[in-house]
């Protein structure tokens, strides 16, 4: 299948490790050339570096702390005066949290909203004069089934997924007429770094191995009994940043193995 998006730019935050990793590699594979945003910018620029010689697209590396409004400007600066222009943006910087609502603090609520809202919504500021002026682009926000279906020991993790998807949806309405496409992806269990870093600390109180702990949470809450590949759902990003996804407009997306316990 053409997915008809060779030669377009991607910018994808999150983009040297896990699901960002994937899709930046996924979207050059179907020869788009991309920009991996990253708080750790050599391991960008090496990601970047391996994508450039793995697939002859071009590709950035940039360090970009997305919790910080200077990061943003200054990283989309770069990537539009090296491009030209953007057509696709995947705000998927993110990481999971630990705390109760009664004792995290102030501070930590407002880094946690820092990374999974303002990020996005500075991003998508950043990179929308770029796609007006390209008559059209996508935009696509890493969520979470936890944004529907929270999990107990991370309530702010939680939080602000959920209002990332709200905010896709309402900025979805207000640049459909530029012909600019807002989706939401949310992943369940996908097996990146921070499952296994997880997995090495749990799994040591419960004298049992990394790996069995990981099948253990599989078994129990995805009918499909196992982690999804970062590749796995790399698929779905390049398909929904295509023109076969053209009708699909504010829409959040479960990957999650039937994990939800409702209809959506």
């Amino acid at each position: 299948m053409d997915l008809k998006v060779k030669g377009k730019n991607a910018v994808i935050t999150g983009g040297s490790v896990g699901i960002g990793l994937a899709v930046a590699r996924k979207f050059a594979q179907e020869g788009m050339n991309v920009a991996i945003l990253a708080r750790g910018g050599e391991r960008a620029e090496q990601e970047a570096k391996r994508i450039v010689e793995d697939f002859k697209v071009k590709a950035l590396g940039i360090a970009c702390d997305v919790s910080k409004a200077d990061d943003i400007s200054r990283a989309v600066k770069t990537v539009l005066d090296t491009y030209g222009g953007v057509d696709v943006l995947v705000n998927n910087a993110g990481t999971g949290s630990e705390e109760t609502i009664m004792e995290a603090t102030d501070e930590k609520w407002q880094y946690y909203w820092d990374l999974h809202v303002m990020a996005a919504i500075r991003m998508s500021r950043a990179v929308i004069p770029s796609m007006r002026e390209r008559k059209g682009g996508v935009i696509i926000q890493t969520a979470s089934i936890c944004a529907k279906q929270p999990l107990w020991y991370e309530p702010i993790y939680n939080t602000t997924k959920a209002a990332l998807v709200m905010y896709s949806k309402c900025l979805s309405n207000e640049v459909v007429k530029d012909g600019i496409r807002v989706v939401t992806i949310s992943p369940g269990l996908v097996l990146t770094p921070d499952w296994w870093k997880t997995a090495g600390i749990l799994s040591e109180k419960e004298g049992i191995t990394p790996k069995d702990y990981l099948d253990n949470i599989a078994k129990e809450n995805a009918p499909i009994g196992r982690f999804a590949s970062p590749e796995e759902i790399a698929e779905f990003y390049v398909f929904m940043a295509s023109e076969k996804a053209s009708y699909s407009v504010g829409s959040n997306y479960s990957l999650d193995g039937g994990w939800l316990r409702v209809i959506d």
